[in-house]
């Protein structure tokens, strides 16, 4: 099930955040954006969304937001114990469902480049790369992914 997260589950997002992301750390340097990101303000403005069990228990989150004409998915973990079940595939999946309904035209994210999972799931998920820049002093991988009729992918 994935719901709007509530104030009440920022410390298992934040959980979620640093279990999925410590992996990181030592390659890039520093923590990660999303271990550091400010997910109170983000619950109460509507943009954190969680997955959970039948029991309720939380699998991972995403993070994203509507901009211009696109939406931003600015963050998405799921906790290690959970990965390979299709959590992530399912939030993604989510995000562009709601990014439909919205009226977007596209889905926009980023990643690290020193996350090279993610340069090879986004592809495959139909995510293609516009651009490769320094922010905030780490190297990011750009993608979009097209919601019209041609851009569903998988």
């Amino acid at each position: 099930m994935i719901r709007k997260a509530v104030e009440g589950d920022e410390a298992s997002i934040r959980n979620c955040a640093e279990k999925a992301y410590d992996r990181y750390v030592a390659l890039i340097g520093r923590k990660p954006a999303p271990m550091v990101a400010d997910f109170p303000s983000q619950i109460a403005a509507g943009y954190v969304y969680v997955a959970t069990d039948e029991q309720g228990a939380i699998l991972g989150f995403i993070v994203f937001h509507e901009r211009a004409k696109h939406i931003m998915l600015e963050n998405v973990a799921v906790f290690p114990h959970a990965a390979g079940q299709g959590v992530g595939k399912a939030l993604i999946r989510f995000c562009e469902d709601v990014a439909r309904q919205r009226g977007a035209e596209s889905v926009h994210l980023y990643t690290n480049e020193k996350m090279v999972e993610n340069l090879q799931i986004y592809p495959r998920l139909g995510y293609v790369e516009v651009n490769r820049r320094t922010d905030d002093g780490f190297n990011r991988v750009y993608f979009e992914k097209s919601l019209s009729e041609g851009g569903r992918g998988p």
